[in-house]
């Protein structure tokens, strides 16, 4: 059996507009849901709407007997094309008057050697980039916003990842769950240099482990390494691993919990903040990843900080 925090806050987010990416299914659907019901209008950003609109579906089912819950409606967003994810941007711009939340939950885990369509590496392209690139163009909007937070959903495993800046694309050298570590301490990275750059703006952010959790993260198993290899994990999973709605405690307790309203840039695990390793904690190594993941998705000489509201990168390319 797996301890887990559960997280009991009653903080309500009427008014409040929020987006969960990949929240189709696993933790991000429970996101959603909790989301919901505490009164939020929640936009589901997801690769697959019909499973995305199905989920909505179930959503509103589970919450239609919630006095004052909130509403939820989906997008497409596919974090593998930065054509995609501009697309979405702008759609919730047109959409949306306000951003009050942010929950970067979409990834992949332990792919075969690959490309997104923009030539990126698979996971870093739709773990980091994809995520890097949706938030820089949303982030007009968020600060205008403010009071909002943004949170990253990462792992345990970015300890043992490793940004090797003259191999981005790990061309040299490829290895399945190497890729992922890096993502993971990518995204680690990402929410300190954000917090170091929104100072003053009441804008925070968060990293977090949601926990070994039973999700469809596990689906590449078979290819990436032999057949069975998902199988086996699933074994594992329905006797080790979090419940999905165990695993997105950690998501909504940094989202919506009135004590950490004056915290940004920390790493968080069941509940509680915990200390992320030396390398996630480097400020030259999170400045230089920013300045990197700027010029590989084309923000050129665009800044989402000075940027006016609803105004994005004339080129991205």
């Amino acid at each position: 059996m797996v301890c887990s925090a559960k997280y009991t806050g009653k903080a309500r987010l009427d008014g409040k507009i929020a987006i969960v990416t990949g929240s189709n299914t696993g933790i991000g659907k429970f996101t959603v849901l909790d989301f919901v019901k505490r009164g939020a209008r929640v936009i589901m950003a997801c690769r697959d709407t019909d499973k995305a609109e199905t989920a909505a579906k179930e959503i509103r089912k589970l919450s239609q007997d919630i006095e004052n819950a909130g509403t939820v409606e989906v997008v497409s967003l596919n974090l593998g094309s930065l054509a995609s994810v501009r697309q979405c941007a702008q759609e919730i711009l047109n959409k949306c008057d306000n951003i009050h939340i942010l929950v970067n939950n979409a990834g992949v885990m332990a792919c075969p050697q690959g490309k997104t369509e923009d030539g990126f590496e698979t996971q870093l392209g739709v773990n980091h980039l994809g995520h890097f690139l949706f938030t820089c163009l949303l982030l007009p909007r968020i600060i205008r916003s403010a009071p909002a937070r943004i949170v990253n959903v990462s792992s345990s495993l970015h300890e043992y990842g490793t940004i090797q800046f003259d191999d981005m694309n790990m061309e040299k050298s490829y290895s399945a769950t190497g890729s992922y570590c890096r993502s993971k301490l990518a995204n680690v990275l990402f929410s300190h240099e954000l917090a170091f750059r929104l100072q003053g703006t009441d804008v925070t952010t968060y990293s977090l482990h949601p926990g070994a959790v039973k999700t469809e993260l596990q689906r590449h198993m078979d290819d990436t390494f032999f057949r069975g290899a998902e199988f086996i994990m699933k074994g594992f999973a329905a006797l080790f691993f979090k419940t999905p709605e165990e695993g997105a405690q950690t998501s909504i307790y940094c989202a919506v919990d009135e004590k950490l309203a004056d915290k940004t840039g920390l790493y968080y695990s069941d509940c509680k903040e915990k200390r992320a390793s030396a390398k996630a904690r480097d400020p030259e190594t999170a400045k230089r990843l920013w300045e990197v993941s700027a010029e590989m998705v084309g923000l050129g000489s665009w800044d989402p900080f000075t940027a006016a509201d609803g105004a994005l990168p004339p080129t991205a390319t």
